[in-house]
């Protein structure tokens, strides 16, 4: 339960501990100037997107604290073999990794290192480098297979000869991240690699289902997950999928006539095609496996459907990393080398996990556990208890498309009706928010209705009901389909409260931007002058700015970060041939410099100049100084991001004429403003996972409401309560009052006065290679896993 530091606390106890004590009583405290190693490895899974930004996170990190860091190349067998296998690292032999697949440092599978003469061999080429900190990124058979290690290694050192190295070296040091596509690791919601497999199987089934439209046939892929079905689960919520396959969860027993019932009901809903995702795992509750031939011989021989199959295969694990991978892998390798700061001999083994938007440190074995308690309990047939073994965030994920797949529609009305609307500017992912709400509406017996053209189609009567059938195939559609305008309630109160009670409208889902959240706020306003607008109502954000109050995320912000960091990867490209080039691109997001800091980080970028950190000629000296010493680097490119509302004065032609002047004759510049397509382009499956969430989690929120305030045979709601902002805060999805809202609000530049993303800034200024003592986190203790599960005993 010991507290960790900030990472400024752990910079400066480093400083004050080499000016303390002399060279012999630094050794004792580390047996030489900390020295690390990055090891990837992968003895028990292969490799996933995203493993190389985090070998070039802890690199930097630990050579900006003053580590030697080293690459084991080839996995554990590199670690056995010795030799070139161990290499010095440098600040530029990570500089072309951030957008690459796979890991450029190698790995293998090793026998040797299970056993013990193998392992000794390991130790001893440690022990001759004075390398005592390991840093794994692997699977849970890496993992363990480190944790074990670690355990050995008195030992180990006891088999060695004695020396002076070996004697420096008394105790070893292991932190972890998980890097694997299945998402199979218990503790984390989110491992690396996961994000970008989802983006490689959702391209694919977006263009075999215009296929599968234009022919009314069926499809049946199969995706990755052997012992995991979270690519198969995200992928069917993803795609609306009408069946999937899991096995942590086989289907009852006469499956075969369900299947076959709900493929015809939706054909009977005027569906033209069907999809059915198949985890390569998946089995029946007999333990026997489903395969995509046995279903698709099922569906030909009963239904006569035209029926085809597509298995996917390792091009899932392949393709450049998301920008989520980038920037997850990013973090995890900054507090890796937090937690190896910090380590001492009593410290466990531990590994750096995700939990909601935080990067938390988790006992290594524990994890290891639950991770095999899931087997475990796949095997006895507790197949509820594996759901929730894996996660919160897996739990949810089924629950979800438990409720929109499942469909058993309600024999009684409920004489509700609920309206949707989009409001501000398009982004990716509103029409997932949109199918689910109307999905999960009809579900609870609630008339849903369609509002277009935002608060003004609401004054002018633009509504009209919408059903299960009209919001088919919306989830990978970008942009709005209900239409969308920046209009706000305020100009249109009294026309507003008129098709309120024309409609006879009960509650309000509004799905946008800033302008969603002021036009809730003065419509919670208006309630005293305008009794009809005393209805439930919620806001859902969906902005590419990512700038609502009370949410840490909004829908559409994934999408527009990964058209950025394509962009801006394809851009650095085009100057690999030319050299000595910089790039000033100016990103979208208002006074919010959301997108340029996250942006910066997944791409690499030398600096993102943002509203919420001011800057001045003198920042701007410093970043055109830095870039002409890295021009006398093998690195002879740089790349600077500028959110759009940063600074009236810094404009993008200021800077880029600024930068032209002063580098003449060292770099020239080129300047490019990425304007709209950062709102185009169909969803992320991030967004519309998300999107898909709270479009769910908004209506049974609202029936809830509605049934606390139904009054004397009629909807009254006038408390503060009554009109939520629904958001995601650190680890959970929370409903927060508008007024309350409102003092959090700094509506003058359209942005909360607090973000939770300005503490990754300086993450993103070490590895452009500033120097900086800010911290990067927040205080914590190292959590468990076990107890929080409430599952099995604790370990």
């Amino acid at each position: 339960h010991k507290q960790h530091s900030t990472f400024g606390e752990c910079l400066q106890r480093h400083e004050h501990n080499l000016m303390k004590y002399d060279n012999h009583n630094i050794m004792s405290l580390y047996p030489t100037p900390f020295h690390s190693v990055t090891h990837s490895t992968s003895s028990m899974c292969t490799v996933s997107s995203g493993m190389n930004a985090a070998v070039r996170a802890t690199v930097r990190v630990g050579i900006y604290t003053g580590a030697k860091v080293y690459f084991v190349h080839e996995g554990y067998q590199g670690l056995v073999d010795g030799g070139d296998n161990i290499r010095p690292a440098t600040w530029e032999s990570v500089s072309m990794m951030l957008q690459l697949g796979g890991t450029v440092i190698g790995s293998a599978r090793c026998q040797d290192f299970r056993t013990k003469e193998g392992r000794t061999k390991a130790a001893c080429n440690l022990v001759k480098l004075g390398i005592t900190n390991l840093c794994v990124i692997g699977g849970d058979g890496s993992l363990t297979g480190a944790n074990q290690f670690r355990t050995e290694w008195p030992e180990l050192l006891a088999d060695l000869i004695t020396t002076n190295e070996a004697k420096s070296s008394s105790h070893l040091n292991i932190v972890g991240m998980v890097g694997s596509i299945d998402n199979d690791f218990c503790g984390t919601d989110m491992t690396i690699g996961t994000d970008s497999a989802l983006h490689r199987i959702i391209e694919i089934v977006d263009a075999i289902t215009t296929t599968a439209q234009s022919h009314q046939r069926t499809f049946i892929l199969e995706v990755m997950g052997r012992h995991c079905g979270y690519l198969a689960l995200v992928t069917a919520l993803a795609c609306g999928a009408d069946w999937v396959f899991i096995p942590e969860m086989p289907p009852e027993d006469g499956w075969e006539e369900h299947l076959c019932r709900r493929l015809m009901d939706q054909r009977g809903r005027g569906s033209r095609l069907n999809i059915i995702i198949i985890a390569e795992g998946a089995i029946n509750r007999k333990g026997k496996p489903i395969t995509c031939e046995q279903v698709k011989e099922l569906i030909s021989k009963k239904l006569g459907f035209d029926t085809r199959t597509t298995i996917l295969g390792h091009v899932q694990r392949g393709g450049t990393p998301s920008a989520f991978d980038r920037i997850l892998a990013s973090r995890m390798g900054v507090e890796s080398v937090m937690a190896l700061l910090e380590a001492t001999p009593e410290t466990p083994a531990c590994v750096v996990s995700l939990s909601g938007n935080m990067a938390v440190r988790l006992p290594l074995m524990e994890c290891v556990q639950v991770t095999k308690d899931v087997t475990t309990a796949m095997a006895e047939g507790r197949f509820e208890d594996a759901v929730k073994l894996r996660g919160k965030s897996f739990e949810n994920n089924w629950n979800t498309y438990r409720m929109l797949a499942h469909v058993h529609l309600p024999d009684k009305k409920s004489n509700i009706n609920v309206a949707i609307l989009n409001v501000g500017a398009p982004c990716a992912g509103m029409n997932a928010v949109v199918r689910s709400a109307v999905r999960i509406g009809i579900l609870q017996g609630h008339q849903m209705l369609a509002v277009h053209d935002g608060f003004e189609g609401l004054a002018h009567g633009l509504i009209e009901p919408i059903g299960w059938s009209g919001v088919a195939g919306w989830t990978g559609k970008g942009g709005s389909n209900l239409g969308t305008k920046r209009n706000l309630p305020a100009e249109f109160m009294e026309e507003i409260s008129l098709s309120i009670t024309k409609f006879n409208i009960h509650a309000i889902i509004i799905i946008g931007g800033f302008e969603a959240f002021s036009g809730g706020l003065q419509m919670v306003q208006a309630r005293q002058k305008y009794e009809e607008l005393c209805i439930p109502i919620v806001v859902v954000p969906a902005t590419v700015s990512n700038n609502i109050p009370g949410s840490d995320f909004s829908v559409g912000a994934d999408t527009a970060l990964n058209t950025i960091t394509m962009t801006c990867d394809r851009i650095k490209q085009s100057a690999a041939g030319t050299k000595r080039r910089v790039f000033i691109i100016e990103t979208m997001g208002g006074h919010c410099g959301y997108l340029a800091t996250m942006a910066g980080l997944a791409s690499g970028a030398d600096a993102a100049y943002i509203y919420e950190e001011p800057i001045n000629i003198h920042d701007l000296e410093v970043n055109v100084q830095h870039l002409v010493e890295k021009m006398k680097t093998t690195v002879k490119r740089g790349l600077i991001l500028r959110n759009e509302k940063c600074n009236a004065n810094y404009t993008t032609d200021f800077i880029f004429n600024l930068y032209s002047e002063e580098g003449k004759g060292v770099f020239d510049c080129r300047k490019n403003v990425l304007g709209h397509m950062q709102q185009g382009g169909t969803p992320s499956p991030f967004d519309r996972n998300f999107g898909t969430k709270m479009g769910i989690k908004a209506v049974l929120w609202l029936t809830d409401k509605l049934k606390e305030c139904y009054r004397h045979g009629r909807i009254f709601a006038n408390s503060a309560d009554s009109a939520c902002v629904l958001g995601m805060r650190k680890r959970a999805l929370v409903f927060q009052p508008l007024a309350e809202l409102k003092e959090e609000t700094d509506f003058e530049h359209r942005i909360p006065k607090k973000e939770w993303w300005l503490k990754l800034r300086p993450i993103l200024k070490i590895l452009a290679k500033y120097k900086t003592n800010l911290d990067t986190s927040e205080k914590a203790t190292m959590e468990h896993v076990i107890k929080k599960r409430g599952l099995v005993p604790e370990v």
